[in-house]
């Protein structure tokens, strides 16, 4: 069914079908039919091959009925901008030709059926400004949920170097502080058990000590000198 015009409707609207599953319905003259963020205007006989159901911008009320899934040569729902509530019908999935929903701005609650991502012909699909509560991971076109965007390469590269950048990182904590200790106790080890070695030792200490003094004493009685000499 296509809307004329700005109309507004006050009250739910009743669907009726066929045993075919087309719904019956009245068409005008020249009708403006948006699909897709598109315009489209049809024009006498054509407007019978219309496969559209277009509702959006009204006040209707009540749920979705969920028979409306029977209308299998459905292209295009939209029944955006309304006061629609309670659960998306679970049996959506069924409209295969569906090319483009739009639920948006209602009060729609519960979660996004599942069978949405049986829908391989589906272009467009906008839930926003509802009240669902999660986003199924579905794979379409686009290949994201309504609302999420997938990160680009170069962002999921720079997040694969900062973790090889953390793991090294922790390798070279865990390599310096196992060097450390082998070669702390190593020696400690080397002299308890060589005395000739701990005696070794404790000269080497010994005659780095004596170095160190005698090369701060010489100097400061040089640095002394100098003084001296400019005053």
């Amino acid at each position: 069914m296509a809307q004329k015009g700005n109309s507004f409707l006050e009250s739910t609207i009743p669907y009726s079908y066929g045993k075919d599953g087309t719904i019956a319905q009245d068409y005008f003259d020249s009708v403006m039919v948006e699909l897709k963020r598109n315009e489209y205007e049809y024009h006498g006989r054509n407007l019978g091959l219309l496969k559209i159901i277009n509702f959006s911008s009204n006040k209707l009320i009540g749920k979705l009925p969920s028979e409306i899934s029977s209308l299998l040569d459905l292209i295009s729902l939209n029944v955006s901008r309304n006061n629609l509530i309670g659960e998306i019908p679970h049996m959506i999935g069924q409209l295969k030709q569906l090319e483009s929903l739009d639920l948006s701005s209602n009060q729609f609650s519960g979660e996004i059926p599942s069978s949405i991502s049986e829908i391989n012909f589906l272009e467009f699909l906008n839930l926003s400004y509802n009240n669902l509560l999660r986003c199924i991971l579905f794979y379409w076109k686009q290949g994201t949920c309504p609302g999420e965007e997938t990160p680009s390469r170069s962002e999921v590269t720079t997040k694969d170097n900062e973790e090889n950048e953390d793991e090294l990182g922790k390798w070279f904590y865990v390599g310096t502080g196992c060097g450390f200790a082998i070669g702390f106790w190593g020696v400690c080890s080397s002299l308890v058990l060589k005395r000739s070695w701990r005696h070794a030792y404790f000269l080497l200490l010994d005659n780095i000590k004596d170095w160190i003094y005698v090369t701060i004493t010489v100097n400061i009685a040089s640095l002394q000198r100098k003084i001296q000499r400019q005053g």
